[in-house]
């Protein structure tokens, strides 16, 4: 990793980062940090905020997801996003194969960053082509 590379984190590594049910996406968080830059786009976020906002009650949950924000840049989805939407939805329907809106949302955001999308979630397999994607929860299966 150098220090010019980007990790794009998508909602479900964040959550599992924040829930601790990931222990080597926390651990990978931890050392990425200090190696090179860690970002989620808004629209993760607006996920993380929404399933928080489902469960009030989770007061250590919600700490956790504060501590977070505190040391990821969040990065607002631009003109940049918007087109690197275009193109990869594109790409994507020529290929045969399709995203969640939420999920196309959030890797178009990775590849207007040049950033690699951290992600456990399968359906990012679709869009290797176009863009790297890590699994830092290797952990789970």
């Amino acid at each position: 990793m150098s220090n010019s590379a980007i990790y794009l984190l998508d909602t479900n590594i964040t959550g599992y980062i924040v829930s601790g049910r990931s222990q080597m996406a926390r651990n990978l968080l931890r050392q990425t940090l200090s190696e090179a830059q860690v970002a989620i786009s808004t629209i993760t976020e607006a996920e993380i905020l929404y399933g928080l906002a489902q469960k009030p009650e989770a007061t250590r949950l919600r700490t956790s997801v504060e501590k977070l924000f505190q040391v990821v840049e969040i990065r607002a989805w631009d003109s940049a996003a918007a087109q690197a939407y275009g193109r990869l939805r594109t790409r994507l329907k020529m290929a045969g194969k399709a995203l969640t809106e939420m999920d196309l949302l959030i890797a178009s955001h990775a590849l207007a960053a040049g950033a690699v999308l951290v992600s456990h979630d399968q359906a990012f397999q679709h869009v290797i082509p176009f863009l790297t994607v890590a699994d830092w929860a290797a952990d789970l299966k």
